[in-house]
């Protein structure tokens, strides 16, 4: 488990028995490989300027879950990051000249200053900036003693803020958390000495006191101040800011001092850029080539270059598909350079692309444990059930694709990832806007459903439109290809899989008793022929076909009648499975798929426990596979750090799933990949596994009933009605509706209701 929120006490025992067992390693390599350090680093894997690997700074600790600078964060680092990551300190002054750790000169959004000192609020200038608020230089350190630490970013959690995390002076990061290395970044040097502060005698100071290894700032002046009277063991750090911006100190911007490195070099050992000065961002938010020559131009002056800004819950660029450890490979991983460090909030996910995944041999695939089966296709980048999605998985590395399967109205099977053609198309805005309508026994709200269009209805006039699940928190996907990619019928799916690398198939099957009672069509004897006559059921094919369906009464009928593997999807939270649904489900189903808060129990996005549901299951004999896997931060509980490969470790080495049901396939694949897979005893802190309720500890949730246990109740059904006599299809000139029996027609308020919203959404 990840050591863990919280054995803050053992950590730092933890670290020395681990230093010792890294010393050891250490001598024995060096007795056996001679004089390791005089090797050219140009042997080094890793293109960085010394050929080490990349630092990993830890901006305030581990400030993406808790208050930047506290206790917490800075403990929580070595709980769940690489043991050598550097702890970062935004130093401020106190009125009486004590340093601080806190991430702005402006207070009152860290700390709860405001409530302290209600009347403290001032005007300054700050750089030539105006500023109000409250500032440490009006408070002297036993008044700044009062206060207590607040998360200064709002989208993250404030639950920890009722902890009362007192601000840390700079010795007291040293002395009380003992990291390996610690970088001081003073951003305002000016400012101090404008109210009598010197922050060059503080930085003196205390490197007489402690080891300070890095020391960055903005201002030229600053570090041409200092660097005659700091240890040879600090490195001095030129941090850039934005490029139109003056330094200070010179007025000169910082894209003309970018161009003058060799002056840079006078003063400094490194240069610390925003990462958006190494790969550029285009206006909507895609990547644009390279800066390469910021990197290389860096490395020949001999600096050192480090990038900045890195947060797992930013909205970086589309091309990263939500997913924070590709950003980083893309800085240390990219076949072309290497930054030499980068500071992040979020340190366990550069401390995973350092650790495991850097290198990786991306043309091997395994169909083995845990199988990769498609969510729509790569419907995270592609729209749903598209000829689009369909190929980018495959190419991105799923072993099983899904076809769920609608009807149309001339009895097409065609892969749509929803019935009601409203919820991913743009049916809405087209000429057949006019076939809404109300069908009860699928939705209580007005739809077009697939059966309302013929096949050349759909294909020829609607277009797709990509699913945003975490469209509420203004998280959507890739824009550019909004609209993008053809629909697909089962037989094209079919003849599409054939010939790919993959395990299986998949095709989910929902409404078939709605199908056979009132469209008079036969869901499953319509697949089973469609796989029939595209060679499923022969050995000319070495794919499984997997069947899923959250309807028992399906299932037994494809096992009455075929040999195809037949998954059940339990729709529901459920918190275990009693005895008699389990043995229920066996007599139908070879597999189970559940739904991930099934598996670990979440209260406003804390994980509270970890069920014992997978383990039943599979005790039972059953394959276990968890859906929906998303990128999206929004998606995932705290406890997995807004990273989407900690959330698949979780599900695949802690709880031992199956199979990952997921929108992004690449991300799973990659995981598959990795180097610290399966290491037993030897995995690294970052890669274990999330300890289940771990940070709930540390706040008082509220009281919340416990999920209901599957029973057999809930799993049995009625077998499938018979197929009723179909009735002739309605003419479209004469009936904008489907010959769908028992329908209610949409009030003229409704239609009206889904226009509008329709139009307000574009």
């Amino acid at each position: 488990m990840l050591r863990g929120v919280f054995s803050i006490v053992g950590i730092s025992t933890m670290r020395g028995r681990k230093r010792k067992l890294s010393s050891l390693l250490g001598s024995f390599l060096l007795l056996q490989m001679g004089l390791v350090m005089a090797q050219s680093t140009s042997k080094s894997p890793w293109k960085t300027l010394s050929g080490n690997p990349p630092a990993i700074i830890a901006r305030g600790g581990f400030s993406g879950i808790f208050p930047d600078s506290s206790y917490a964060a800075y403990r929580f680092v070595y709980s769940a990051s690489s043991e050598d990551t550097v702890l970062w300190c935004d130093v401020q002054l106190t009125k009486d000249g004590i340093g601080i750790c806190l991430p702005d000169v402006i207070l009152d959004n860290c700390t709860n200053i405001a409530d302290v000192y209600p009347s403290g609020m001032t005007n300054y200038v700050v750089n030539g900036a105006p500023m109000r608020g409250w500032f440490s230089v009006d408070y002297n350190s036993s008044e700044i003693s009062e206060l207590s630490l607040t998360q200064a970013i709002y989208s993250r959690t404030e639950r920890f803020d009722a902890s009362n995390y007192a601000i840390l002076r700079v010795t007291d990061v040293v002395s009380q958390i003992k990291p390996p290395a610690i970088w001081l970044n003073v951003q305002h040097d000016i400012f101090y000495k404008e109210h009598n502060l010197s922050m060059r005698n503080f930085i003196i100071s205390v490197s007489k006191q402690v080891v300070v290894n890095y020391v960055s700032s903005p201002e030229v002046g600053f570090l041409k101040s200092i660097a005659p009277r700091v240890s040879s063991k600090t490195k001095l750090i030129f941090r850039f800011l934005d490029e139109t911006l003056h330094d200070p100190s010179t007025n000169q911007t910082y894209n003309s001092l970018l161009r003058n490195l060799t002056f840079v070099k006078t003063f400094a050992s490194g240069i610390l850029v925003p990462k958006n000065y190494i790969w550029p961002v285009s206006p909507d938010n895609y990547l644009l080539p390279p800066n390469t020559s910021v990197v290389t131009d860096a490395h020949k002056a001999g600096l050192e270059i480090y990038a900045a800004d890195f947060a797992n819950d930013n909205l970086f660029s589309y091309n990263y598909s939500f997913d924070p450890l590709a950003e980083y490979l893309s800085f240390i991983d990219n076949g072309e350079f290497s930054v030499d460090g980068v500071v992040s909030d979020f340190p366990i996910t550069p401390s995973e692309a350092i650790g495991c995944f850097f290198h990786l041999n991306k043309s091997s695939t395994d169909h083995g444990k845990p199988v990769i089966i498609s969510h729509y296709g790569a419907s995270g980048d592609y729209p749903d059930c598209t000829d689009l999605a369909y190929q980018n998985a495959v190419s991105d590395g799923a072993d099983i694709i899904d076809c769920p399967v609608q009807v149309t109205q001339d009895s097409i099977l065609i892969c749509m990832s929803s019935i009601n053609l409203m919820d991913d198309t743009n049916v809405a805005n087209t000429q057949f806007r006019s076939r809404v309508s109300v069908v009860p026994q699928i939705q209580s709200t007005p739809g077009i459903f697939t059966f309302n269009l013929t096949w050349d209805e759909i294909q020829n006039n609607i277009q797709p439109v990509i699913s945003s699940p975490e469209s509420n928190f203004k998280l959507t996907r890739n824009p550019r290809y909004k609209t993008a990619g053809n629909f697909m019928k089962l037989a094209d799916f079919l003849a599409f899989a054939k010939d790919k690398d993959l395990s299986g198939i998949l095709i989910s099957v929902q409404y078939a008793a709605f199908m056979a009672e009132n469209l008079g069509f036969s869901a499953t004897d319509a697949i089973i022929t469609a796989l029939s006559e595209a060679g499923y059921n022969k050995q000319t094919t070495a794919l499984d076909v997997m069947i899923q369906s959250i309807d028992s009464s399906v299932l037994v009928n494809f096992k009455q009648k075929t040999k195809y593997k037949l998954v059940y999807m339990i729709d529901e939270y459920v918190s275990d499975a009693l005895p008699s649904s389990l043995a229920d489900i066996k007599t139908f189903a070879d597999a189970v798929a559940v739904h991930k808060g099934s598996i670990y129990a979440v209260d406003e996005y804390f994980i509270t426990n970890q069920t014992n549901l997978v383990e039943h299951l599979k005790a039972a004999g059953l394959l276990v596979y968890v859906y929906v896997l998303r990128n999206e931060f929004t998606s995932q509980p705290w406890d997995f750090f807004a990273d989407a490969t900690v959330e698949i470790n979780s599900y695949v080495a802690g709880v031992g799933v199956d199979g990952l049901i997921t929108d992004f396939p690449a991300t799973a694949r990659r995981y598959k990949r990795n180097s610290c897979f399966n290491l037993g005893n030897n995995t690294p802190v970052y890669m274990e596994t999330i300890q289940a309720g771990g940070l709930l500890q540390l706040i008082i949730p509220p009281a919340r009933p416990p999920m209901p246990a599957l029973n057999v109740s809930d799993v049995v059904e009625p077998p499938l009605p018979p197929v009723a006599l179909k009735p002739p299809p309605a003419s479209p000139a004469n009936s904008p509706h489907s010959a769908a029996a028992r329908r209610t027609t949409a009030s003229v308020f409704a239609l009206l209701l889904v226009m509008l919203s329709t139009f307000l959404l574009v």
